[in-house]
């Protein structure tokens, strides 16, 4: 349980930082958003 919680909220942090860094245009912010928002469901459904 720990262990996903570590991983989630890696995951989340490095998200952010990249969508800080790498967006564009809003457009562009709600695809990478979009895209993170998927890979936490992914790795959240593995996880249970």
């Amino acid at each position: 349980m720990k262990k996903t919680l570590k991983t989630v909220t890696t995951f989340t942090l490095v998200s952010a930082a990249v969508l800080a860094a790498a967006c564009a245009t809003v457009e562009g912010a709600g695809k990478d958003i979009e895209k993170a928002g998927e890979k936490l469901q992914e790795v959240s459904e593995k996880n249970n």
